[in-house]
């Protein structure tokens, strides 16, 4: 049986090309497992479910090796299970040196295990450069005023006079934070440092 492995980062990532690469290989669509998240580790969903049908004999495609996972030392023992343990050729379409149908003799063997350490050390080694990019840009950014989180709702200052009037059921707590133009919660958060500062 033919398998699928589709992964993005992310939800709003798009997973067309990926797709399109495995409908070229007529893998049947209810046999392509997609994920959806980082490839930090492989705590996913949909790679777990394709562990759990994944038989001796079968072959699983992976369009590169970054699909798979970005963290090195998982990838190789990733490899190990689906090649060794459970006996699945595995196919990465953008690598043909990683192709367990050919070279099973000991060359061949040294020559795969040796390209996807290569591969794998790159995986890891630029998810820690787009980590660092990142840090460096929100650094970069906060030098330059750029304020990240939700905005800090300061109370008006009659917010005392409308708890006041919220303590003696003048005014609903829904009222006084439309008032103040915050979330109920905000109300309630607002209320505990009033109070904590009394």
């Amino acid at each position: 049986m033919e398998y699928g492995y589709v992964r993005v980062s992310a939800i709003d990532q798009n997973i067309a090309r990926q797709m399109l690469e495995m409908k070229s290989l007529n893998i049947h669509k209810k046999r392509i497992y997609v994920d959806k998240q980082s490839g930090k580790d492989f705590n996913r969903p949909r790679y777990k479910d394709l562990l759990k049908v994944l038989k001796k004999g079968d072959l699983l495609y992976i369009k590169s090796i970054d699909r798979l996972g970005r963290n090195y030392k998982e990838i190789i023992d990733q490899w190990r299970l689906l090649t060794k343990e459970m006996e699945v050729d595995v196919v990465v379409i953008d690598m043909p040196l990683l192709d367990t149908r050919v070279g099973k003799d000991l060359m061949g063997t040294f020559i795969a295990d040796l390209v996807l350490q290569v591969l794998s050390f790159v995986a890891q080694n630029e998810r820690e450069n787009i980590k660092k990019r990142q840090e460096e840009g929100i650094k970069a950014a906060k030098l330059n005023g750029v304020e990240f989180g939700r905005p800090v709702i300061v109370p008006p200052e009659n917010f005392p006079h409308l708890v006041r009037d919220w303590e003696n059921g003048k005014i609903s707590a829904h009222k006084v934070a439309e008032d103040c133009n915050m979330s109920i919660a905000t109300f309630y958060r607002r209320l505990r440092e009033l109070r904590s500062a009394k």
